[in-house]
């Protein structure tokens, strides 16, 4: 539970922002950035995240944020800027196909390809450096993000067709999605 920031509006697929690579951060430790990162906990927890980029509400900024648990039970709660994933021999990772979503391809989950092993290294708002390892759910979730801030959604890892049934579903389920977006973040107005 988001205990201090404004939910932000999630940019949805086909918005430009989200098919562009993010401009490196280059200002740390500032107030506009500790507020942008509350701001983005809060809203992945009115949307039911499990981690969110800033492209996607609507920030050009190579930043991410995650507050989700894994299969084996670890919560995991950060944020890192201008993360870049280590590229892991095949032999420190296996290939999982597993469901994957977004929280702007509002609905639709689908089988995706990743290595259960991920680390990704960069600086967090002071410009200190970290380094971040996942494996299973945050190893998927830590690719996920760095993925959109190269531009990239899930939905282009797949097939022509995939996506096209992706879309289709997104666009019957989407309004549902933000209606119980905008209950839950009106319940945290309410409650804060």
């Amino acid at each position: 539970m988001s205990d201090r920031g404004t939910p932000r509006r999630i940019t949805v697929v086909g918005e430009e922002i989200l098919t562009r690579r993010c401009r490196e951060a280059t200002e740390f430790g500032t107030p506009e950035l500790s507020r942008l990162i509350d701001d983005m906990f809060a809203t992945n927890h009115v949307a039911e995240g499990a981690a969110i980029a800033a492209n996607q509400v609507g920030v050009d900024l190579q930043l991410f944020v995650w507050d989700m648990t894994d299969e084996w039970g670890t919560h995991h709660v950060g944020h890192i800027l201008n993360p870049v994933l280590d590229d892991l021999p095949s032999g420190q990772r296996t290939l999982l196909e597993e469901p994957e979503g977004c929280l702007s391809v509002p609905g639709p989950y689908r089988v995706v390809a990743r290595p259960d092993r991920a680390v990704v290294r960069g600086v967090d708002q002071h410009g200190d450096p970290v380094v971040v390892e996942g494996r299973g759910y945050f190893a998927r979730c830590l690719q996920h993000e760095t993925d959109h801030l190269h531009g990239r959604l899930y939905l282009d890892r797949l097939t022509q067709r995939e996506r096209k049934s992706a879309l289709r579903e997104m666009a019957a389920s989407q309004d549902e999605v933000f209606a119980r977006r905008a209950a839950r973040s009106s319940s945290a107005a309410s409650s804060s």
